[in-house]
């Protein structure tokens, strides 16, 4: 088959159709209301499993509206559901990789098939706009389809080899591990949990997934559609609860024979700590980025505001791929900022189901707890804010989004991950003294350049320390990889593996080698 992403909107805006995808998503919107407020249960083998005790999932931008009620799973359903995708490994495993491969194209289909209603309860569920929403689930059709095409490309990751005495035949072959646990972040709740899901099972292990506390109807949703598209009982299992008992299981079982994780720096370098601490397993994980678009002196300044606009403030800031440091050469800093501030006053904040809002809410209190002490510590450092700067009043967690000049390059605030829609401006002078604080932080995930001067572009492909590098990207300075064209994986304190999702490198992750040899 050949691949083709799920482009949506682009669709939409290229035949002319861009009402009919309004008026669907709005239609939308109306229906996936009506699913709220409903107690959900995990899943386990396939059959429905409660626990004592219960969690509200609440919408970020009204937070009176419950979505749903979850299970706060304990240690002992984590347990359970680890020995029910041990069970089931032996006969997942031994399906033909044809089989996955038909079973999880159903799955991208269903996928294609839910958008609007998927996209719209994202919406409501995590925040984001309809123009994120469908960009995450389309990157979820998108995954999955590609990682099902990357299987059959490589016929099961088998290789005939070569021959070294008379009658002998032998190949090498990439088989399952066993149980991987798959722990997903709240920002993409279809994409990354389908992604990091799809990419342990289709190989033919079996999984525990453990979606995030702030997002667990989309991992729901994930669920179903990996259940309803043939995956069968037990192979995937579905459970909700907190990381200091359902997480600290999946981390430590023995019983779990691969890790994959996408979140926060300190969860996932303890997991990378304790996970194959008394046996080596493998382990997968993203940890964020503090990720730079560099202005330089020939730049195009219309596009690099936009540009880096869209990167910083796209979903508040809460994209691993968020620009939160811009390094604008000090030739041409006034005139970017006096367009960057332009473009950033022009976002509209509010509920993000609505047509024209940009900027939906940051996700939970503690979000907001973050924004409010970056803000006060920029103060304290004597950075001055050129625009935003406050939280709002109301019943969501929205805040302002904003840009500060003037820190000490070394300010934590120009190190750290913050996850919030703040941008810091460092005045460069040229594009060495650019590259030099770029790669001066631990972390390595992406990275932009503006510059009209190709022979600085290639400099900066070449000492850029980032796994995604872009030049002149007005749809994001630093953001918006697309599966099967810019694939997605991070370098230093951003990725363990070095191998990025949705590129050629991704799925041998999740299966060991083995050499098979016959003698006649």
């Amino acid at each position: 088959m050949v691949f083709r992403n799920e482009r949506t909107w682009q669709n939409a805006v290229e035949a002319n159709k861009t009402e009919e995808f309004h008026q669907a998503y709005e239609a939308a919107v109306e229906k996936v209301q009506e699913d709220f407020g409903k107690a959900h249960p995990m899943f386990i083998h396939g059959k429905e499993v409660r626990a004592r005790e219960t969690f509200k999932d609440t919408c970020p931008w009204n937070t009176k509206l419950v979505l749903g009620t979850f299970q706060k799973g304990t240690r002992a359903h984590a347990k359970k559901a680890i020995a029910a995708a041990k069970e089931a490994f032996p006969d997942w495993s031994a399906t033909p990789w044809e089989e996955r491969v038909a079973i999880f194209r159903r799955a991208a289909d269903l996928v294609a098939e839910r958008k609007f209603y998927l996209s719209a309860l994202m919406s409501f569920e995590n925040g984001k706009n309809r123009y994120e929403a469908f960009a995450d689930v389309d990157e979820t059709a998108d995954l999955i389809r590609w990682y099902a095409e990357e299987l059959e490309r490589n016929r099961g990751y088998t290789y005939e080899m070569g021959q070294f005495l008379p009658g002998e035949t032998t190949r090498s072959v990439l088989r399952p591990y066993g149980v991987w646990a798959v722990v997903a972040p709240f920002n993409f709740p279809a994409a990354i949990a389908a992604g990091m899901s799809c990419g342990a099972v289709i190989t033919g292990n079996t999984a525990v997934f453990k979606p995030a506390s702030d997002t667990p109807l989309m991992g729901l949703h994930v669920y179903r559609i990996f259940r309803d598209a043939g995956v069968p009982a037990g192979a995937y299992n579905y459970v909700t609860g907190p990381g200091s008992t359902v997480g600290a299981e999946l981390v430590g079982n023995p019983d779990v024979a691969g890790f994959v994780f996408t979140g926060s720096r300190d969860v996932g370098l303890n997991a990378f700590r304790t996970f194959g601490r008394t046996f080596p397993k493998p382990i997968i994980t993203e940890l964020g980025g503090k990720n730079p678009a560099i202005v330089t002196a020939s730049a195009d300044l219309e596009k690099a505001a936009l540009g880096v606009m869209r990167a910083a403030f796209g979903y508040g800031g809460q994209k691993c791929s968020a620009c939160s440091r811009v390094l604008v050469d000090k030739k041409v800093k006034k005139a970017f900022l006096e367009r960057l501030v332009a473009e950033t006053q022009k976002i509209k904040i509010g509920d993000p189901t609505k047509r024209d809002v940009y900027l939906g809410p940051v996700i939970n209190e503690g979000a907001v707890k973050t924004y409010h002490e970056a803000i006060r510590a920029i103060k304290k450092g004597r950075g001055k804010i050129l625009t935003g700067g406050k939280v709002l009043k109301g019943d969501g967690h929205f805040v302002e989004p904003t840009i500060v000049d003037g820190l000490p390059r070394n300010h934590r605030i120009n190190k750290e991950e913050l996850f919030v829609p703040i941008l810091s401006v460092i005045e460069v002078n040229g594009l060495e003294d650019a590259l030099e604080v770029s790669n001066d932080v631990d972390y390595g995930l992406t990275a932009g350049i503006m510059s009209d001067d190709p022979a600085e572009v290639d400099r900066f492909f070449r000492r850029m320390e980032a796994g995604v590098v872009y030049a002149n990207r007005s749809a994001g300075a630093t953001t918006g990889a697309v599966v099967a064209v810019q694939p997605f994986g991070g370098w230093k304190m951003s990725g363990i593996s070095g191998k990025a999702a949705g590129g050629y490198f991704y799925l041998p992750q999740f299966m060991r080698e083995q050499s098979q040899s016959r003698y006649a």
